[in-house]
């Protein structure tokens, strides 16, 4: 395991540059020095401010960068190693952190009429940034095309092909663009009030990447209608596995967490019912570690994380973090926050937000 940290540091500073680490006060990078890995992370300031962070696995704060507002999720560039923090909906900003430029950040708007849902990733080649979006008096999800080259200039769009629409990702050979589509209608003039409870569409949607056609949705069955598809992530295999808020009455307990592939109908995982009801009808977050085979999940409401073996979807372990937020692949399982302020075993005097990312 050590020599995994070894790599994923060297990797780090080698995206950041010699002038990054040069740039740390002593302790600062003496953490660094010592990390197994790295991650980017939004918080709130004991002032109350908001920022985006790097941090050690060991949840060490390497460096803090003050945010306009609160963030929601990240993704990281790898060819680059840029971070970008997407404000929480229904913000309109996303902020693009460089440690290459010596923490340079640089600020982007959403057009009008938009707002971000608090997502995107970056195509593998570092040429685009593909961002969840709200077209709002449309009553529509869109995903917005940010030039990642160019002073990230939006460049088009393409239709998320539902509504809500939330996490996104890209395959590995960047062909397809995987959408989570909560299903709920949000309007700007009305904050974060969830306006069509009685009618949601939840779905799950593949994109192609080039010309924005859609390849496959999957609407959520009528008995599931009010299960919010939210957040994604991809094994190594390309099985794609996703999480679910239930917006339906407390006592319910439907499937949280389920998988599909390309040209499959999706799967729903079973889990013991002492968990289901300990995850209180609400997944925040989904990892995958594909070096060791495991799917990760948190529930800042029920205050729990599980681990899952990702060939069978099984039970492998499971974990009380009061308020469990952010998960991401660490070295070995996987590194989770907590709006409390724990970051792995660490307890720092911010408050994490509900994403983090692994930036190695």
């Amino acid at each position: 395991m050590a020599r995994t940290g070894l790599i994923d540091r060297r990797d780090f500073l080698k995206a950041a540059g010699i002038g990054f680490l040069a740039s740390l006060p002593s302790g600062k990078a003496l953490a660094l020095e010592r990390a197994d890995a790295v991650f980017g992370a939004g918080f709130r300031g004991a002032d109350g401010a908001y920022g985006l962070a790097l941090v050690s696995e060991r949840g060490e704060i390497i460096t803090p960068v003050t945010l306009p507002d609160r963030a929601h999720g990240l993704c990281r560039c790898k060819v680059s190693g840029r971070v970008v923090a997407f404000a929480r909906r229904p913000g309109t900003f996303a902020a693009i952190l460089d440690p290459a430029a010596g923490n340079a950040l640089t600020v982007i708007a959403s057009p009008e009429g938009r707002h971000f849902y608090g997502h995107g990733q970056f195509s593998p080649d570092g040429r685009l940034l593909y961002a969840s979006e709200n077209d709002f008096d449309n009553n529509r999800g869109m995903i917005g095309l940010y030039d990642a080259m160019s002073g990230f200039h939006r460049v088009g769009e393409f239709p998320a092909y539902g509504l809500g629409t939330h996490d996104m990702t890209v395959s590995d050979d960047g062909r397809v663009l995987i959408v989570a589509n909560g299903g709920i209608e949000t309007h700007p003039d009305f904050g974060r009030t969830k306006l069509n409870l009685d009618r949601m569409q939840p779905s799950l949607v593949l994109v192609d990447a080039k010309s924005g056609a859609l390849i496959e949705k999957h609407d959520m069955p009528a008995e599931l209608s009010r299960l919010s598809t939210r957040h994604v992530d991809v094994a190594d295999d390309g099985r794609i596995w996703f999480a679910c808020q239930y917006e339906g009455p407390r006592n319910d307990t439907p499937p949280l967490v389920g998988y599909f592939s390309r040209g499959e109908a999706p799967a729903m995982i079973s889990l013991p019912t002492d968990i289901t009801e300990g995850l209180a009808n609400y997944v925040g977050a989904i990892a995958v570690n594909r070096q060791q085979g495991l799917v990760g999940i948190t529930s800042p409401v029920g205050g729990l994380e599980v681990t899952l073996e990702a060939a069978s979807g099984k039970v492998l372990a499971t974990k009380r973090v009061v308020d469990a937020a952010g998960i991401a692949a660490a070295p070995t399982g996987f590194a989770v926050s907590s709006y409390r302020g724990t970051f792995a075993q660490t307890q720092s005097q911010v408050a994490w937000d509900q994403h983090i990312v692994r930036l190695t």
